[in-house]
Order: structure tokens, then sequence, then C-alpha cells
């Protein structure tokens, strides 16, 4: 049935109004981290354009600059933090490791577990796929306190040993994401049919051979989609980040610091926030020939 001109001018329409309606808020965080501070904190009301764009709150969050240069310049502060507490470039970093760390767990053990559930039938196995979903069910903030105290017992806490507060972070967060990854990556694989397995094995090759060579080649795009959800999940995890480290400092654990009894820096948690929206930005980008795949994989079935 072919569509009207009109119905399909109102269907783009509509589309374009969604679309900016769900990026506004972006572009309103992209404007105020460009705002000096007497745009942002304009009582007349809300400053759109009327005022000359400034990069000092990037130079501040990321790239280390002196925030006493930086007040000397503008002759205007809400906060009185130190100098260097603004330095936000230690906390990317913490990011980086510890979201590709987990990330790197979570999918390598996921793609060696989802294929096991996938293709060997065990009793129960309907059951543990159920216990492992209600893993994903579980709130945060309900083992955040054995987590703690499990922590320092085990020496830890990144107070104890900065390297084991790493390994800390990344274990639990890959644990927090295993479930979900698991259950798709086994999806993903119900969608490849057995007889591919069966036909590898029948020309000769091992079941190793047939899972890394064959098999998990056509759901490398799942592969790419699970990776993308973890490191987002990752990134973007704020309270087991904040209970369990003390000197490690994740970026949204960054960005609550610059809340201060005197007032929000709001200039400097906007740079901040767009900063940290560009390393999920490029991760996407790395894996897109595939996460399109990936994302579509399973939905048709023959």
């Amino acid at each position: 049935m072919m569509q009207s001109r009109s119905s399909i001018f109102i269907r783009d329409t509509f589309a374009i109004a969604v679309v900016l309606l769900f990026m506004f808020p972006l572009f309103w965080w992209s404007l105020t981290s460009i705002k000096p501070d007497y745009a942002i904190f304009d009582k007349d009301g809300i400053n759109w354009v009327n005022f000359e764009p400034t990069f000092d709150n990037y130079r501040v969050t990321v790239f280390g600059q002196s925030r006493l240069s930086e007040v000397e310049e503008k002759g205007f502060s809400v906060g009185n933090a130190g100098a260097g507490s603004y330095d936000s470039r230690q906390s990317l970093f913490d990011s980086i490791i510890i979201a590709l760390g987990a990330t790197l767990i979570s999918v390598g053990v996921a793609v060696f577990a989802s294929y096991a559930l996938s293709r060997i039938p065990f009793r129960g196995r309907v059951s543990y796929l159920n216990w492992v979903l209600g893993q994903r069910f579980m709130p945060p903030v309900a083992i955040v306190v054995p987590l703690v105290l499990i922590y320092r017992d085990f020496g830890m806490r990144d107070v104890n040993n900065i390297f084991l507060g790493y390994l800390g972070l990344i274990l639990i967060y890959a644990l927090m994401n295993l479930p979900i990854v698991l259950l798709l990556m086994k999806s993903f694989f119900d969608d490849i049919p057995k007889d591919v397995d069966e036909a590898a094995m029948i020309d000769g090759a091992t079941q190793w051979q047939a899972f890394w060579r064959i098999v998990l080649p056509m759901v490398k795009g799942g592969v790419a989609a699970c990776a993308v959800l973890c490191f987002v999940f990752a990134w973007t995890e704020f309270l087991i980040s904040l209970m369990l480290t003390t000197d490690i400092r994740t970026v949204p654990v960054k960005i609550s610091t610059f809340v201060t009894s005197t007032g929000n820096e709001w200039g400097f948690i906007s740079a901040l926030g767009m900063a940290g929206v560009i390393p999920g930005f490029i991760f996407i980008i790395l894996v897109q020939r595939h996460l399109v795949r990936g994302l579509t994989l399973g939905s048709l079935k023959e």
C-alpha cells in the first residue's frame, strides 16, 4: 500500500521532532560547557547566544589548567575548591581503564559460557538461565554494604592497594554486566543452526575449531553490541565506584565533587560531562561495522 506524500511528510516531521527532543539535553549541555560564568548564572533569564564562547571549562577539567588562572581571567567564581581539584585527567584515565577491563572480562566469559549453554543440553538449564536473569534484577544498593566489607577484608580497597582497587572495581562491574551479556549472547548463538557446527565437524574440524572459526565470526555483530552495552554500563555506574574507592575516582564520581556547599560549578560539570561522552562515541565508532548487525541479529526468523 502506497503512502501519500502528506502522510510521509507528517511521519518524517514527527520523527525529526522526536530526535530533536532527545538531542536537546545534549545540545544544552554542550552549550553550557562553553559559556562563561556570567552567562550561566545570568539573573535576567536564559542566555542563549549573548555571550563570548570560552573553552576555559575544558582547559581546567580536561587539560589540567590551574583554576586560579581561570578565576583571575574571569574575575568571577562560584565555588571555593582548590586550584587542582577540578583537574579530571586522572578520572578520565581511571574510567577508561575500568570500563575497558570490565568489558573485556564480561564479553570474554559470556562468549564461551553462552556458546556452551546454547549447544550443550543439560538438566536444569532453563532454571539456571532464570537464575542468571534474576541476578540482573538485583539493585546495586542491595549489595553495596557487603561488597565494601568483603573488599576491605581482602585488601582490595584502593586505599590499601591501588592496583587491587582497579582490579576490584573491574571485577564487580564485569560481574554486574555478565548476566545480561550471557543471555544476549546465548540468543545470538541460538540463531545459528546447530547444523553449521555439525557440518564443520563432518569436514574434520574439532568442536573448538567449529566454534572459533565458523560460529563465532557469524555472531561478531552480537559481540560488538554486547561490548558497547558493557562499556556504557561500566562508564556510567556511580554508586559502586563511590562506595568502593577513595583515591580512584571515575567520571561520574568526579562530577559529583563539583557540587560544593557554596554552589554548583555548572561550567565544569558540563565540560567534563561532554568530555565523558567522547570515549563512548569512539568505542561505538570502532565497532560500528558490526553493531547494526548485532542489534538486528535474531529479529527475523525463517
